[in-house]
């Protein structure tokens, strides 16, 4: 198992809950980034990962160790974060729409109303404009190519990692990655002209 978690995942098979709490506080946050990356909700991100880690703890007898804990545990949290994004999905088809309601954006609720506040440097503006452009072009790409572009650029996993954790091909992955890329540059262009 070429895995620098070996021994606390051989300690959690054999019973070890502290083994387990260890393994669930080296991986928590990373795989709280990662579902909240993909499903873009706080709340959706956190019963993710709850959810992922009681998979897990349930799973570890099924575990082969021919892939890093940390793989296993992202393909967990991957495969739960598209269950999610596919109720909310559903859930956003049969809710009635008020347009009254508070507009949903990757930075939380935006009123009609825009409050008023002190204006801030014109640089922080505009690189909190161009990074929320960014995170709009990202939430708009197919689940594919998103969940491919979050773990390559954001989350730094490797082509074959990446493979493993969504069982692809590298060329499927590395297809995904560069369409996904070129889809959010065409998405800049258009929003904001870079």
């Amino acid at each position: 198992m070429p895995d620098e978690d070996r021994e606390l995942v051989g300690r959690a098979r054999r019973g070890d809950l502290a083994a387990f709490e260890q393994l669930v506080r080296t991986h928590q946050q990373r795989m709280f980034t990662l579902a909240f990356r993909v499903t873009g909700g706080y709340e959706d991100a956190a019963e993710i990962v709850q959810d992922a880690f009681v998979a897990a703890w349930r799973g570890l007898g099924s575990f082969r160790g021919e892939s890093r804990f940390r793989t296993w545990l992202t393909s967990i949290t991957v495969n739960l974060s598209r269950n999610r994004l596919d109720q909310i999905r559903l859930r956003r088809k049969s809710e009635p729409v008020s347009l009254d309601d508070p507009v949903e954006t990757a930075d939380g609720l935006l009123p009609h109303e825009a409050v008023s506040g002190a204006p801030s440097a014109l640089e922080q503006l505009e690189r909190h404009e161009v990074r929320r452009h960014v995170q709009g072009c990202i939430a708009a790409l197919i689940p594919e190519f998103r969940e491919v572009l979050v773990l390559r650029d954001m989350e730094e996993y490797s082509y074959e990692e990446i493979a493993t954790v969504l069982r692809l091909s590298g060329g499927t992955v590395r297809s995904r990655i560069s369409r996904a890329r070129e889809a959010v540059r065409e998405c800049l262009k258009r929003v904001i002209g870079v």
